[in-house]
């Protein structure tokens, strides 16, 4: 419990930010463990702070509460997925591989912490949460999530409708959504069916993209993205 309150600047500003960064990440992912052994709600700042052996005010100093830490840890996993993934979009390809490269990085990157999303999700997903993703408070992490979709639409070598276009890699982050719940309730032995769904729901995304240009169709996708537009 030796920790100040404050980063420790004697040895320069350079190590001290290191060493802020270590201290954050140590107690994201004492969090994340506590949380999965005993839940969201019976897990408190201070046992938080005590299980990382460091002070109450050092924990606070660096997250005011526990969803602040939260944010924290969504932020840290679409830092890590977009690392996965960046050597990979780095050139441009086909849509379809590409979105499959996403989809996998993002399945790849929150593997470790399934046994804590299964009772994470109750508090994420109540109306008006905070934690939610689709809050007003997860917005960066969102932000960092789409953007990850939109590198893989604007590398794509693959024609898609110019309407669509803007639109797609907000679309494509609610499919990422539906996967990631199912996910969250993925019971087969190292989640083998969501990798399951990742394979087969991309070539059919990749096809309603590429409809999405035909003459017939334009029609129904402009009434289609209207309704959207107006429900988002």
């Amino acid at each position: 419990m030796a920790e100040p309150a404050t980063p420790d600047m004697s040895t320069g500003p350079d190590r001290a930010s290191e060493r802020g960064e270590q201290t954050k990440r140590l107690i994201v992912d004492t969090a994340v463990r506590l949380f999965r052994d005993q839940g969201y709600d019976k897990t408190t700042m201070r046992g938080i702070a005590q299980a990382a052996g460091l002070s109450v005010g050092n924990a606070y100093y660096y997250f005011p509460s526990k969803d602040h830490l939260v944010q924290e840890f969504y932020a840290t996993v679409q830092v890590d997925a977009a690392a996965a993934c960046a050597a990979r979009l780095a050139r441009p390809g086909p849509f379809d591989e590409r979105l499959r490269v996403a989809f996998g990085a993002m399945v790849e990157t929150t593997a470790p912490y399934h046994a804590f999303a299964g009772k994470f999700i109750k508090t994420a997903v109540e109306p008006g949460s905070p934690l939610s993703p689709f809050s007003t408070e997860s917005a960066p992490a969102r932000e960092r999530s789409i953007g990850i979709l939109r590198d893989v639409v604007e590398g794509s070598t693959t024609k898609i409708d110019p309407e669509l276009r803007a639109d797609l890699p907000e679309l494509l982050w609610l499919c990422q959504m539906g996967i990631t719940l199912y996910w969250v309730h993925d019971t087969s032995p190292g989640q083998e069916k969501t990798a399951l769904l990742v394979d087969r729901a991309v070539p059919l995304i990749d096809r309603l993209v590429s409809l999405a240009r035909m003459p017939g169709l334009r029609s129904l996708n402009r009434e289609a993205l209207k309704l959207y537009r107006m429900l988002r």
